[in-house]
């Protein structure tokens, strides 16, 4: 599936293939949390690194997290005028890019359940909204964005 996505103020838009278009994963760790997420978790999808074009590359700002006193080799990308989150990029998976549901302008298809992880290092304040079905993790799930696109029928959407 095309993705469109861009930030608040219009600086970047870009356009990326998504084959795991579906919003499932919803990530509530305290970096997603404080650089993307306005309900207390953020979701990524997943698109592949090749297609991605990006208008306005100018703007673009990437933050680098420090997790137990190391510096995460995941680059956070966000727009530079308006502080939108936009994707994050990982070099140990070069042929991915996470794209923040937040950034898409394309209609997103509705999944069929969804996977609430990290809930280890959720904020006391969010009240986790699981529905029947859905699965949690303290950490990470067992599956992969391609595993559980696979497992619902649901591969290049």
């Amino acid at each position: 599936m095309q993705l469109e996505g861009s930030c608040h103020c219009q600086a970047i838009s870009f356009r990326v293939e998504a084959p795991h278009p579906y919003p499932f994963n919803l990530c509530y760790c305290s970096i997603c949390r404080k650089t993307a997420g306005g309900g207390g978790y953020a979701i990524n999808l997943g698109g592949r690194y090749e297609t991605l074009t990006v208008q306005g590359a100018e703007h673009l700002r990437k933050f680098r997290a420090r997790i137990n006193g190391e510096i995460s080799v995941a680059e956070r990308y966000f727009c530079g005028q308006c502080g939108s989150a936009l994707w994050l990029y990982d070099k140990r998976w070069p042929d991915l890019i996470h794209p923040h549901a937040s950034a898409i302008d394309t209609e997103l298809p509705i999944p069929p359940q969804r996977t609430h992880m990290m809930l280890g290092s959720k904020a006391p304040w969010v009240d986790v909204k699981a529905d029947e079905g859905d699965l949690c993790f303290d950490t990470y799930p067992d599956e992969s964005l391609a595993e559980w696109h696979a497992r619902h029928g649901l591969d290049d959407a």
